[in-house]
């Protein structure tokens, strides 16, 4: 009897356990329990399921390697916990991308998809943070193998960590999370854990699909897929299997006037995203600020704020990209004999993102009396309130509406080759491979983006107004100078070199016999980025010309694991990992753990292991550069507490986007971490399955870029991170990379499975995954006080206090169906003296579909059924604002369909 739930597979298992006695074990595919019989050429998955009852049976089981062990073994349950998911259920529930499947992790702190690529050159890269300790201490893997970096990040703590948009998804049979650090076996950034996407391993038939995502809202939004495979030759039969995967998907941007929950003007709830840098430009000499439009500030995206004019963007903010991707993958296999095998595999995968956000402010200006547009002079309307001195210039902060909207686009491209070979010899069971792994990011722009020094020329010359509408000259004049074009590429490579062999080697305490694995791997990692000369020209950019940088690196690792059956309910394992990096010498991390089962109905496991992370290549090389703080602040001096001070100007010291020099630092020093698990898994009737898994995580020397918010919070304390002015005025601020103390967090993630008794109508299945976090505190300095961040916005994010996902499913016959509930606990707001909570968010989706005569599948349904706009939040961290879309989805309730034909 096979029965499917929405999200996992509940199926019997015959297993080998203590003494060889040999039982049926039930295991669920997702959460507590997950096992399943295997392959021995393929990288499987773990167990986690108690036995149920003895029944003698003779099948003869053959090994299974689990993410987590690199032994293969005939009993598929290990001492680390493991999350499953399977492709193919979840895209019956909707889910078409790995972005949205990582979002059924509820240990992944936050959803971390293309909406971050709003303002930031990331390629549109999406990204997993298991445990929010920063998504570069997440491994992610493929059949369990590394893959390139990501060699563009929007932030600091996405350097050195994989796109998961450049999986195939389409070609992934199921994923293994890890949810323990596995420092010991699979590289030393493997500090939050693992995450192991698991291609199908070979197809003799075809299959094409078709289908679509829309928005109940009008506006965009909106997403197209299609997918297709195909494969032929019978790996035991024809002694070879040749397999390829295609899929191509496209989305429509989501522009912020499609929904009324994205502001960014909320005076009253500490929300105020406009900018200072307005159109008409506000003016300034001495002390004193005015506008053309006078105290009114009438014209359109103006509001008056502190005696200024102040421009909201808003009508210029994507909430979603405009992305299009495709993927290939094809796979080769063949028999080199009974017990050898070789493959060849290739996928490459390419995002293109397309990017809009308000037009591009310049500040700093000049406008001298000689200039038809200097206030006064017939055009531009004097200041009603001071009295304006002819003989001296005005300072001026422009917004360029004149060139129109910023618009840019990135192209993400990623492709790896990898070769390999299995087999026996001597009892020895091996597995070598080589590979190749490329991730390459163009950074284009394509409207919007004018020359700096061909407007300060036009501005001192009098052809370009800042206060009104441009004259034809003037207009002619901005159009011929606006750019087009890539002004940067970066490019990551490894190059990589590995090898295991693992056998069993003896029956040391007559509990069973124990396991050995021995493995080896070189690896050549490079990052280049290169820049044009006229992105200096480019201030928006924030980029500097100058800085083009390159950096490589060698990795030599040698590990070694063994798992000790000492008595029929106990079982031990160990594990250590020697890496020698060609920067940061060398390291060497242990891992031991076990797994207890006092009865037949229970389970305890734990584990404990060491980490050691180097700072990327990205880290490391990452160009200095300049740009514009993402939030809106004040001077702490010359406008404290949003009043202008003596010598301030509130057309520049208030509610503005200062400078901020940020970037890579090459003093950076490794991160270490310790991790401990202690789980319990309960199975007190067949069909039900409970877990309880503890964890606690310590990291040493966190790398992070300092929080632009603490230099304005406590400007006396970081005042070396202020740079003045002559004038007294801020020149900008300095964050960037630095090891900024330690990180202690820790929590449960709890697990329930049970398939209800079968019933005349169908089976009925209830499926819950939850993550409770107890503990985050940080440091921003070495030694300094720690920071809570559990359920309270600090520094630059929050971790949620609980997270769930709830299926119920229902399967009769041919007929299925599915309602799952997505939740998270509300927090702490950034501002909390205008703003106290957060709300929780919950999403409800329902899903139904029918196979008809095993040939076609037909799924639709509904996503966020109750239509849940985000919870309001006044963060700062992202142009999109009004809420916080690293938490959330601004789409609303979203109606999808889908169709598989198989031949």
């Amino acid at each position: 009897m096979l029965t499917s739930f929405p999200g996992f597979t509940l199926k019997p298992l015959v297993a080998t356990v203590r003494r060889h006695r040999m039982v049926p074990l039930y295991v669920m595919a997702m959460g507590v329990g997950s096992a399943y019989a295997a392959d021995s050429t393929e990288e499987t998955n773990t167990a986690q399921a108690a036995v149920i009852a003895p029944a003698p049976v003779t099948t003869q089981l053959q090994k299974v390697e689990v993410t987590g062990s690199a032994i293969r073994r005939v009993d598929a349950e290990t001492a680390v916990p493991i999350t499953i998911l399977r492709t193919a259920d979840l895209e019956k529930q909707g889910v078409t991308t790995t972005a949205e499947l990582m979002q059924r992790v509820t240990g992944n702190n936050s959803v971390g998809n293309s909406a971050g690529s709003v303002g930031m050159a990331t390629g549109g890269a999406s990204f997993a943070d298991m445990r929010g300790i920063g998504a570069n201490k997440t491994l992610v893997l493929l059949n369990g193998r590394r893959l390139a970096n990501n060699a563009m990040s929007g932030t600091t703590s996405q350097g050195g960590a994989v796109d998961l948009n450049m999986i195939p998804f389409a070609a992934i049979d199921r994923v293994e999370v890890l949810r323990d650090g596995a420092s010991a076996l699979y590289g030393t950034d493997a500090i939050g854990g693992v995450i192991n996407f698991i291609t199908k391993k070979s197809l003799t038939d075809g299959t094409l699909t078709l289908g679509g995502d829309t928005p109940t809202h009008s506006g965009g939004g909106a997403s197209k897929d299609m997918s297709g495979s195909w494969g032929f030759g019978d790996l035991d039969k024809d002694r070879f299997n040749v397999m390829g995967v295609f899929n191509y998907r496209t989305q429509q941007n989501l522009d912020a006037n499609d929904r009324s929950f994205d502001k960014d003007y909320v005076p009253g709830r500490g929300l105020d995203g406009t900018s200072g840098t307005s159109f008409p430009s506000n003016y300034t000499q001495g002390d004193n600020a005015a506008n053309p439009l006078g105290p009114a500030c009438t014209g359109a995206n103006q509001i008056a704020s502190n005696g200024v004019c102040r421009y909201s963007t808003r009508n210029s903010i994507d909430l979603l990209p405009q992305t299009e991707s495709t993927s290939f993958f094809g796979k080769a296999t063949g028999k080199l004999g009974d017990d050898h095998n070789v493959s060849l595999d290739y996928f490459w995968a390419r995002n293109n993102n397309s990017v809009s956000v308000a037009p591009a402010p310049l500040t700093g200006l000049t406008l001298d009396p000689s200039s038809p547009y200097y206030p006064g002079n017939g055009i531009t309307p004097g200041p009603t309130n001071f009295a304006l001195d002819p003989t001296q210039p005005v300072g001026v902060n422009w917004r360029e509406t004149a060139a129109g909207d910023r618009e840019s686009k990135d192209q993400n491209t990623s492709q790896r080759f990898q070769l390999t070979f299995d087999g026996t010899v001597s009892g020895w069971d091996y597995n070598v491979g080589a590979g190749y792994n490329q991730n390459q990011v163009y950074n284009r722009v394509t409207s919007g983006y004018v020359s700096d020094s061909a407007l300060i020329s036009g501005l001192q010359s009098g052809l370009i107004n800042p206060f009104g509408a441009q004259s034809d000259a003037g207009q002619a004049f901005i159009d011929a100078n606006t750019y087009h074009g890539t002004y940067a590429v970066s490019t990551g490579r490894v190059a990589s070199i590995d090898g295991k062999v693992t056998r069993e080697i003896g029956d040391w305490f007559g509990a069973g016999p124990v396991g050995l694995a021995l493995g080896g791997e070189y690896r050549k990692e490079k990052f280049h980025m290169s820049i044009d000369d006229w992105a200096g020209d480019l201030s928006s950019l924030g980029v500097d010309p100058n800085s083009s940088v390159a950096g490589d690196r060698s990795i030599t690792a040698q590990y070694a694991e063994i798992n000790v059956p000492v008595f029929d309910s106990l079982e031990l394992s160990a594990a250590v990992r020697h890496d020698k990096y060609s920067d940061f010498g060398s390291t060497t991390n242990p891992k031991y753990s076990f797994r207890y089962q006092p009865i037949k109905e229970l389970v305890m496991r734990g584990a404990y292991s060491e980490g050691f992370r180097a700072p990327s290549l990205y880290e490391l090389n990452n160009p200095t550069y300049t740009t514009f703080t993402q939030g809106n602040y004040d001077d702490p001096r010359l406008c404290t507490g949003g009043t202008v001070r003596p010598g301030g100007n509130g057309g520049r010291d208030c509610g503005q986007q200062f400078l901020n020099s940020t970037g890579g630092n090459k003093n950076l020093s490794p991160e270490t971490a310790r991790n401990v698990t202690l789980g319990f898994v309960y199975q007190p009737v067949r069909n039900l399955s409970m877990g309880l898994d503890f964890w606690w995580i310590k990291i040493a020397g966190q790398i992070e870029e300092f929080p632009e918010s603490e230099v304005f919070n406590n400007p006396e304390t970081y005042s070396d991170r202020i740079v003045r002015a002559a004038d007294g005025s801020i020149d900008h601020i300095v964050t960037g990379l630095a090891n900024l103390g330690n990180l202690k967090t820790s929590g449960v993630d709890v697990s329930l499975n049970y398939r209800f008794p079968q019933t005349s109508v169908g089976q009925f299945g209830l499926d819950l995954q939850g993550t409770y976090v107890t503990r985050y505190d940080y440091q921003q300095t070495i030694g300094g006080n720690y920071i809570d961040r559990v359920g309270d916005f600090q520094g630059y994010g929050v971790a949620a206090r609980w997270k769930h996902n709830l299926t119920a499913s229902w399967n009769f016959g041919p007929a299925r169906a599915a309602l799952t509930n997505r939740f998270t606990t509300g927090y702490n707001d950034y501002d909390r003296t205008t703003n106290d909570r957060v709300p929780s968010y919950s999403l409800w989706d329902l899903s139904a579909g029918y196979t008809f005569m095993k040939t076609l599948d037909v799924d639709l349904g509904v996503k966020n059924v109750f239509d849940r706009d985000p919870p309001f939040s006044n963060q700062a961290y992202t142009f999109q604002s009004g809420y916080d879309p690293r938490y959330t989805d601004p789409l609303g309730r979203t109606l999808f369909a889908r169709a598989t034909y198989h031949f």
